[in-house]
This record gives C-alpha cells, sequence and structure tokens, in this order.
C-alpha cells in the first residue's frame, strides 16, 4: 500500500496539473471566440466569390482559363493536408490524418506509389507525420497557426497554382478540419484545382442553405460584365483561391482551439475525479496509521502491566 507520503506527492502533482489543464482551457476559449469571428467574417465571403465565379464560367469558355480544365497529360496530385502545430487538443490531429491517409489509400495510391503524390503539409503535427513515412513535402509551413496570417495562405495557393501550370500534378485537394460547434469538427477533402464547375459545399454550408440560395440567385438574376467576363476572371480567380485556402486555415485554427478546449475541459474534470480518490485513500491510509499507532500503544501498555 502506498504510504501517506506518496499519495500527498500525487494528490499535488494531480492538483497542479489540474490548474494546467484548467488554464489552458481557458486561453483556447478566449482564441475560439477570436477564431469563429474571424470564421463568420471570412465564410459569406468565400462564399460569394465561388458564386461569382460560378455564374462567370457560365459566360465563357472554360477551356480558356487554364485553372478550369484538367490536364490530360500529367498524373500528378498535390494534397494541401491543413493540421495544428501543437497536440493536447483530443483526435483533432490523429482523425484528420486518418482521413488523409485513408483518401491517399483509396484514391491516389498509384500516384503514391509511382512518386506523383505530392504534399504540402501546413502545421507541425502532419508535417512531421508523413516526413517520417517519406511522403514528398513540399516547402515548409511548421508554426504557420503561431502568428496565422492570409500571406500564408497566398503563399500555399501559389505552391498549388504553380505545381498545376507546370504540369507537375493535374488534381489539386484540401484537407482539413471544418468548425461545426465547439465539440465537434467536420473532416473535409475538398476540390481546389482545377476550380469545380459547382461551388463544393461543405456540410456546415449545406445546413445553412447556401447551395439552395445560389441557385435560386442564378435562376433570377443575369449580370452584365464589364469590361467582359474572361478578364473578370483573371483577376478574380486568384483571389478566390486565396480565401478559399484562407477560409481552410480559419476553419482548422477554430476547430483546433473548440477541440482543445474540450480536451482541457475533460482533463480537469478527470484530475477532479482523481483528486477524490486520492483523498479518498489518502484517508483511509491516515486512518489505518492512526489504528495502528493506537494497537502498538495498546499493546505496549499491556505489556508493561
Amino acid at each position: 500500500m502506498a504510504s501517506l507520503r506518496d499519495i500527498r506527492n500525487r494528490i499535488s502533482s494531480v492538483r497542479n496539473t489540474q490548474q494546467v489543464t484548467r488554464a489552458m482551457k481557458m486561453v483556447s476559449a478566449a482564441k475560439l471566440r477570436k477564431a469563429q469571428e474571424g470564421i463568420f467574417q471570412t465564410r459569406p465571403y468565400a462564399f460569394k466569390v465561388g458564386e461569382i465565379i460560378s455564374h462567370l464560367k457560365r459566360h465563357v469558355d472554360p477551356s480558356t482559363h487554364p485553372l478550369f480544365s484538367q490536364e490530360d497529360n500529367s498524373e500528378g496530385v498535390c494534397l494541401v493536408i491543413v493540421t495544428a502545430d501543437r497536440g493536447l487538443a483530443g483526435g483533432f490531429n490523429s482523425n484528420l490524418i486518418k482521413v488523409a491517409e485513408k483518401a491517399i489509400e483509396e484514391r491516389f495510391a498509384m500516384e503514391r506509389d509511382n512518386g506523383q503524390l505530392h504534399l504540402i503539409c501546413v502545421g507541425r503535427k502532419g508535417h512531421e507525420h508523413f516526413a517520417h513515412r517519406g511522403y514528398q513535402i513540399l516547402g515548409d509551413h511548421r508554426g504557420a497557426f503561431d502568428k496565422l496570417s492570409f500571406s500564408t495562405a497566398a503563399e500555399v495557393a501559389k505552391e498549388a497554382v504553380e505545381g498545376y501550370k507546370s504540369h507537375k500534378w493535374d488534381q489539386v485537394f484540401v484537407i482539413y478540419n471544418e468548425f461545426k460547434n465547439t465539440i465537434s469538427q467536420n473532416r473535409i477533402v475538398e476540390p481546389f484545382l482545377p476550380i469545380p464547375s459547382h461551388q463544393f459545399l461543405t456540410p456546415v454550408m449545406e445546413d445553412q442553405g447556401l447551395g439552395e440560395e445560389e441557385e435560386e440567385l442564378q435562376a433570377a438574376v443575369d449580370y452584365l460584365f464589364e469590361p467582359g467576363a474572361a478578364k473578370i476572371l483573371d483577376e478574380l480567380v486568384p483571389r478566390y483561391l486565396n480565401y478559399q485556402l484562407w477560409r481552410a486555415l480559419l476553419e482548422s485554427n477554430a476547430a483546433e482551439q473548440g477541440a482543445r478546449m474540450v480536451a482541457m475541459d475533460n482533463a480537469t474534470n478527470n484530475a477532479e475525479d482523481l483528486l477524490k480518490d486520492l483523498k479518498l485513500k489518502y484517508n483511509r491510509a491516515r486512518q489505518d496509521a492512526i489504528t495502528k499507532e493506537l494497537i502498538e500503544i495498546t499493546s505496549g501498555a499491556d505489556a508493561l502491566g
């Protein structure tokens, strides 16, 4: 049986851990509020730009724009995998990595075996996981979430577009966690290049009825474009791609903070339960020690008598 000193030391250790997890929960809650504000501001804009591009595509020949048509002479694939830089967020990173590995195994195994699968990993966890398994990783975006900025999204988008235009790959997908609510996330595998003929809808977008709204507007409104649909697309497409990646990074950041807040809350509660058990063990051990001392005193008195 553990001694009183051992139990006291363990109680102190658990109490210190509980203070850390409680503080981390509060920090994650504050970061989550800020991240949610960014998401709620970016989602409508990113969707609206995609809606305009979908409408513009009906007025131009898709083959005239290099990012609309899929090349037949390339078999490469690029995956942009967005994870966190840190752990202690429950299954946030591991679940996303499992989705990425499943997609690779089911859809891109041939490209992987032929050395034509390229990864752009945003976040330390994904980068280190796939680097240790011998995947081709482009760039180094570890620490991106320490000071998350729009320039990071623009840089990743530029890498994906340059590889697409140079025929290193003919498909680009973005794999990330979409923020659903504080306690859950949606793992998304979203087509990025070539730009889909119909705007991709995530589960949150579908729940908000954004796709239905787009169809109604397209049926009711016919736009006049000046100086012309093709020139507007040339300006709008890079902005669209940058904001799609920016939205994915913001979604992942918000989902990460929510997952960490829940994980730290569970850890705090578990520490409280463990403290109750340890205190009970401590009281029993203390009672046993007192009882033993009383027996020894009584036995000594009897022996003297």
